[in-house]
């Protein structure tokens, strides 16, 4: 994200940090500016929702004094360490109001602002919630299920293992997209506010961007009734650092391994899952395993079936021919896990997903797709395959081929064409913003789409719009500058414009 100041070193996340993320999708940090700052957000916010309703996705246009929050040396520094240097503010963003009394929600993720992507394990997305008043526990502050940003799925009964974000006025918690949370029952008399913004990452992770003193993942110790993910945090952690899942060269008996094979079909869901995770700790010595690691895939309870999805990551090319056939299996569920099984793997998965893009049942290819999508950089020989499939009569698959040029960033550039030709003429909204995304996250070498970039302002979706502009500001020649100013000189905003005073 642009911002006027250079951050230091200490404005960023260290590695202990980094690792509560991980594990529990998190994170809670306190903006440094006066307490008046964040009265003044919360009366503001109280007068205009009172007299207009709720301000949607113009929170920030109507209220501007939240963009100091953002613009925040260590809030900026969390997102970079988490998102990239280049992170972007998403054009959704809502104040969440729980009035007086209220009953509180139930446990829910976020759909992406109304449309259905597959989720992401690795943080390609995050959100944050602001606090502008004191948040106690009775006046109904958000409340998360930490480590649950894997599961599609409620492990836990009721709200077993909830977390409250309490927190004074000015806290802003940073959460992975995929976390299960909810708003809590407000016993006051007095409305709580909480500011959601969404952030999304621009550029594939080369490096560490947090305060790294040691590259290397460490175990983390978890509560023993929590289930236990160290192969998914593992590979998080390694893909955030801009390196591949990698393979362990921990030494294991044939005795050890026949053991957590015979432990994937006990009784007790927590011996499989351990012994799933144990085995992704061996990589490519676990490959005799592959066969029940692939019937793990649907096994009823969703942490075995993580476990075994990124063991099979880990053991690397030896896995892919049977995880290509779990494409095309009729259970959605194990359909899913092999292809986050398959982006684990990473570019030695690439030439088999290449291929399956080309079958004729739609399921294979979106999955393929979806897969091709997480890899990012190492998929960009695909990048040839991915764009024969920009008219598939199959919008999920168009869907994540944006989706999938955009991961890859600059080396995509090829399909800037293609990609070109979606945001002008998709007939599906998702498909034409994944797109514009996409432009925006190859940069300049995007620039051939100005014009078709210039007339998506007048898109009758308003996140192809957006993403219009981001790709305009992304791709930063005078061309660009110029068609993004004539749009917003036109649609620029006067946050002092209301009913009481037009003009």
């Amino acid at each position: 994200m642009q911002a006027s100041s250079q951050l230091k070193e200490s404005h960023k996340l260290t590695d202990a940090q980094m690792r509560e993320f991980i594990v529990n999708g998190h994170l809670t940090i306190k903006a440094d500016l006066p307490r008046s700052f964040h009265e003044t957000i919360y009366r503001k916010t109280q007068e205009l929702t009172a007299k207009e309703g709720n301000l949607g996705n113009n929170i920030l246009p109507r209220v501007p004094e939240l963009q100091a929050v953002f613009e925040e040396p260590a809030v900026r520094g969390a997102f970079t360490s988490i998102l990239g240097e280049n992170y972007a503010m998403h054009s959704h963003r809502h104040p969440h109001q729980n009035r007086p009394h209220s009953d509180g929600q139930g446990f829910h993720k976020d759909s992406y602002w109304g449309y259905h992507k597959v989720r992401h394990h690795c943080p390609r997305w995050a959100m944050a919630f602001y606090y502008p008043q004191d948040s106690p526990l009775e006046i109904g502050p958000s409340a998360v299920l930490p480590g649950t940003q894997y599961y599609d799925t409620r492990i836990t009964k009721d709200n077993d293992g909830e977390l409250a974000l309490s927190g004074a006025a000015g806290t802003l918690t940073i959460i992975h997209f995929d976390l299960w949370h909810r708003a809590m029952a407000n016993l006051t008399d007095k409305t709580r506010y909480m500011m959601k913004f969404q952030f999304v990452r621009m550029d594939a992770p080369q490096k560490p961007e947090w305060n790294v003193t040691d590259p290397h993942w460490k175990l983390k110790d978890v509560d023993s009734a929590t289930p236990t993910h160290q192969g998914t945090w593992r590979h998080v952690w390694n893909w955030m650092a801009g390196e591949s899942n990698g393979h362990s060269t921990q030494s294991v008996s044939n005795g050890n391994l026949a053991m957590h094979i015979a432990e994937l079909g006990d009784d007790d869901v927590a011996v499989r899952s351990r012994a799933a995770d144990d085995l992704g700790r061996l990589g490519e010595s676990a490959a005799a395993a592959i066969s029940r690691l692939i019937q793990a895939l649907c096994d009823v309870y969703e942490p075995v079936r993580l476990n075994a999805a990124y063991a099979l990551g880990s053991i690397g090319a030896p896995a892919v021919p049977e995880l290509i056939e779990t494409l095309g299996v009729e259970d959605p569920i194990m359909r899913r896990m092999g292809a986050y099984a398959l982006a684990a793997v990473g570019e030695p998965a690439v030439p088999a997903l290449s291929e399956a893009l080309q079958h004729p049942e739609d399921a294979v290819r979106v999955e393929a797709a979806y897969a091709l999508a997480q890899i990012g950089n190492p998929a960009e020989s695909a990048v040839p395959a991915l764009m024969e499939r920009t008219k598939d009569e199959c919008v999920e698959v168009r869907r994540y081929l944006a989706e999938a040029f955009g991961g890859l960033g600059p080396i995509a550039a090829p399909a800037v064409p293609v990609l070109t030709d979606m945001v002008a003429s998709d007939e599906d909204d998702q498909a034409r913003f994944e797109a514009a995304l996409a432009l925006a996250q190859i940069g300049p070498a995007s620039s051939d789409a100005i014009p078709v970039l210039a007339k998506a302002f007048s898109d009758e979706n308003r996140y192809v719009r957006d993403n219009a502009v981001l790709a305009l500001k992304r791709i930063d020649t005078p061309e660009a500058e110029s068609a993004l100013f004539d749009y917003l000189l036109m649609a620029r905003w006067c946050p002092i414009t209301n009913r009481e005073s037009t003009f």
